[in-house]
């Protein structure tokens, strides 16, 4: 299993997303500090989407780095 790690302010596409699905397709910004833990289910916070879309959680596998 290989582990995708994150740095705050790292730019993403999200490719999937079960917290929700108008997220899918678009970029949006890592928004932890640090490494996601139990209280958000592993979870990355992903946010700056869109002003219509809050911040989701997204599983590492859900997420693509993109420049």
């Amino acid at each position: 299993m290989v582990v995708t790690v994150f740095a705050a302010g790292d730019v993403v596409l999200i490719v999937a997303c079960d917290d929700d699905p108008r997220a899918v397709g678009r970029k949006g910004r890592i928004v932890d500090e640090v490494q996601p833990g139990p209280l958000t289910g592993g979870r990355w916070t992903v946010g700056s989407i869109s002003w219509l879309i809050a911040p989701v959680l997204c599983h590492a596998h859900e997420l693509r780095k993109s420049p």
